[in-house]
């Protein structure tokens, strides 16, 4: 569902079946039994804990090798873009023009109306160009889920703004969009700044080994030596359970001709 693989894992380590010899060693009451329990646990919370740390070091390798390269990337594009738009920004304290439908408009109330109509004859959600204000092309799109009109600022990026009812409201809102794209180049460098050290740290952290690898190991071969000395797991748990289950009572009703 998200995408990722990881290592399949069980939480319920204590929970173990037993074999027809540890039932055997359990029973007789040798105090190792309860040495090997106690290390059945120790190493599978230990083998659990080292695939989390294997899921997570995979995860961490394919972001180093895709994600975090073309995120910055990414964003080195969308700051060289804003850079530009900015540069193309036509300042203006008051508003003295805009372009609607290859009509040049130097009224604000008038370029307000002509927007709104722009807006009532759009009824389709097929973006179209409408005009262009300070430096900026003006796309206008219905957006039916929404029932509302969305009026985007495009130069080497875009700049969406979402139009009301009011005449004068949305020449405020188009302004503003403007007026805050240096606002967005701060943003987008600290993006770079964080997703850069972000990179740098998993580097580093993909570098470091499972820290209870010794340990690991150390109680995997005292857990296999003691397995042996109980003899659990080899062939004599096998045959030791073949001989056991031979019933009595089949020999007794052997037939003679068989026994010859």
């Amino acid at each position: 569902m998200t995408s990722k693989s990881p290592v399949r894992s069980a939480e319920d380590i204590d929970d173990a079946s037993l074999s027809y010899a540890e039932i055997k060693v359990l029973a007789s009451g040798n105090p190792k039994v309860k040495e090997k329990m106690e290390l059945d646990a120790k190493v599978g919370k230990l083998k659990l804990a080292k695939a989390n740390y294997l899921s997570q070091k995979y995860e961490l390798e394919d972001r180093i090798l895709k994600y975090y390269p073309q995120k910055m990337k990414m964003i080195e594009e969308r700051i060289s873009g804003i850079e530009k738009d900015i540069e193309s920004i036509v300042p203006q304290k008051e508003f003295t023009e805009m372009v609607i439908k290859d009509m040049k408009i130097t009224d604000k109330k008038q370029a307000g109306q002509a927007i709104l109509l722009a807006c009532q004859q759009l009824k389709s959600q097929e973006e179209i160009t409408i005009g262009n204000y300070r430096g900026f092309e003006m796309k206008l799109k219905y957006d039916s889920f929404h029932n509302e009109h969305i009026l985007t600022l495009k130069k080497h990026l875009s700049y969406p703004v979402e139009l009301g009812s009011d005449v004068y409201g949305n020449i405020t809102r188009i302004d503003n969009a403007i007026d805050s794209i240096p606002k967005k180049m701060k943003i987008e460098k600290a993006l770079y700044d964080e997703t850069s050290q972000q990179f740098i740290n998993a580097k580093e952290e993909v570098e470091k080994p499972f820290e209870k690898e010794d340990e690991l190991q150390n109680l995997s071969k005292k857990l296999s030596k003691l397995n042996k000395e109980l003899n659990i797991g080899g062939k004599d748990d096998k045959q030791s359970a073949l001989l056991d289950n031979e019933a009595p009572e089949e020999k007794k009703h052997t037939s003679p001709a068989m026994e010859r």
